[in-house]
């Protein structure tokens, strides 16, 4: 019985074996809800490192050729998933059965609006939705 096996393994070439064991050649479709039953199953293996599974709650966007793409706040979580990559990809393609799946990430930029402090800046940021304002101001001979 012995014998029968490793005549069978002599009998496949190194490509062949690869082949046979780690699909890579593998490209089953996936539908969005796929990719996020398995994306929220892979959260629970972060729960040591809160940061990186907050920055993983948000579900990637699936686009040409299996990439999915990831958008993150700023370059701190772009650099906290740099370390976990290629677990979850690795575990994506296993679970999802495409070898193509590959892991994007693109740091948004959010704009933020000022925060108004200074009474001078409240009266110029009412003056700009009122322009009457700046007239009472005139008018009173107000300060600011």
């Amino acid at each position: 019985m012995k014998g029968d096996f490793d005549d069978d393994k002599k009998q496949l070439s190194a490509k062949e074996q690869f082949n046979l064991y780690s699909k890579a050649d593998e490209t089953e479709p996936f539908t969005a809800a796929q990719l996020e039953e398995k994306w929220k199953a892979f959260l629970p293996r972060l729960d040591d490192r809160p940061s990186l599974k907050a920055t993983l709650s948000i579900l990637p966007t699936i686009q040409e050729d299996w990439t999915l793409l990831l958008e993150v706040d700023n370059r701190i979580q772009d650099e906290l998933l740099v370390n976990i990559k290629p677990e979850l990809v690795s575990y994506l393609r296993k679970e999802l059965r495409n070898s193509k799946i590959n892991l994007k990430t693109v740091v948004s930029d959010i704009v933020r609006e000022k925060v108004i402090y200074s009474d001078i800046e409240k009266y110029q940021e009412m003056a700009k939705k009122n322009p009457n304002l700046a007239l009472l101001k005139r008018t009173l001979n107000l300060d600011f």
